[in-house]
């Protein structure tokens, strides 16, 4: 339990028999009336953000959720196989707990897998995957009907698009936040 005065951003509350990630929050004080906290809280399982105002110095129950560095290794049909890297402990977890990060992971990539109560409830990517365009069409030069992008399948079959000046195929270093890309090329 804590009280609205120790809230941080972050910080996981359980309400109401569901996990929420808080945001951000705002002590407030108006000139008249009692102080209160206004929070944005994010549902750790569906993502949905949602405003919510307690009154100051009310306790609220908090839940425990631990980040562990796991490793990538292998998908088993839907599910995916994942080991701990400091204990070798292996864990499956379910397509849709996986979710968008299907899209840019490789076997042996290292991630971050929440977990509260031994149930994985989501997996942090790194901000920035090294991956390689297996394909994209060539670009011709002053095409410019379709706003100077064109589609490229990566290494790991999900398609995103690219610079239509992009010809040959590279690893690129992707940053996950922004995946309408500014790809950077690395050296081969």
């Amino acid at each position: 339990m804590a009280t609205t005065n120790e809230l941080k951003n972050g910080m996981v509350l359980n309400l109401d028999g569901q996990l929420w990630n808080i945001i951000d929050f705002q002590h407030v004080k108006p000139g008249k009336g009692g102080a209160f906290v206004r929070t944005k809280l994010k549902n750790v399982l569906s993502g949905k953000v949602v405003d919510r105002t307690f009154n100051a110095g009310v306790k609220i129950e908090t839940a425990q959720v631990d980040k562990r560095d796991m490793q990538y290794l292998y998908k088993d049909g839907d599910d995916w196989v994942f080991m701990d890297t400091t204990n070798y402990d292996q864990i499956t977890i379910s397509n849709a707990t996986v979710g968008d990060a299907s899209n840019y992971m490789l076997e042996n990539q290292e991630v971050m897998v929440a977990m509260h109560e031994g149930n994985p409830l989501y997996i942090e990517m790194p901000a920035n995957v090294e991956l390689t365009i297996e394909y994209t069409e060539p670009g011709l030069q002053g095409d410019r009907s379709n706003a100077g992008s064109k589609s490229a399948k990566l290494e790991t079959g999900f398609e995103i698009q690219v610079r239509c000046l992009l010809i040959k195929v590279r690893k690129f270093e992707l940053t996950l936040e922004t995946v309408l890309i500014l790809v950077v090329p690395k050296d081969n």
